[in-house]
């Protein structure tokens, strides 16, 4: 479920040698499966550890995780990188805004995953996101976009040259295409 590189589970037995014995680390996810999804680790001391949790052993410590977050931190991954600028502990947890999906799940679900753990992400540093409004039954991914991309002078070469070859990639056989459905007003909210 979560793996946590050997430089980050020495950081974390560095940490926990300071705390009460028997404290663990909890790693979790605040509003999982929404777009306002954020991922955190935090101190676990013994009288905060839930029936319910799930309990995965590392080399020196357990990490705590909650039933609620467990399906949202599949293939989540903890690291502590050390350069010229200090330390930093990352936490990378792909499926925090939606529950990953199995292969055979249907087309639009295994869209919306797309869109929503690989798309909205990259949109997102330029203050933009895309919606999927429906899939039309000659194929065609129906794509409203929002934010930034609104009014955005590069949203048809973000649409043909990014989104669509994306998906028509990941789709191949299913989606014959994508199509944009926003009324693009050009205004102070839009990268133009």
């Amino acid at each position: 479920m979560i793996s946590i590189s050997d430089s980050a589970q020495a950081h974390f037995v560095k940490l926990l040698a300071d705390q009460p014995a028997g404290t663990h680390i909890r790693v979790f996810v605040i509003s999982p499966g929404t777009s306002q999804a954020e991922c955190g680790v935090s101190y676990c001391p013994p009288d905060a550890v839930e029936s319910d949790d799930v309990e995965l052993e590392f080399n020196g410590f357990n990490a705590m995780v909650d039933e609620k977050s467990v399906p949202y931190l599949e293939d989540a991954s903890i690291d502590f990188v050390t350069d010229q600028l200090g330390s930093q502990l990352t936490l990378k947890a792909p499926n925090a805004k939606m529950r990953k999906v199995s292969g055979d799940a249907p087309l639009v679900e295994r869209i919306e995953y797309v869109i929503q753990s690989e798309i909205n992400p990259q949109l997102a540093s330029h203050g933009g996101n895309i919606m999927l409004v429906e899939v039309t039954d000659d194929g065609v991914a129906v794509l409203q976009f929002g934010g930034g991309c609104n009014g955005c002078s590069q949203v048809d070469i973000t649409l043909k040259d990014g989104i669509e070859k994306q998906l028509l990639d990941l789709f191949t056989g299913e989606l014959t295409g994508v199509r944009d459905v926003t009324d693009h007003q050009h205004g102070a909210h839009s990268y133009t």
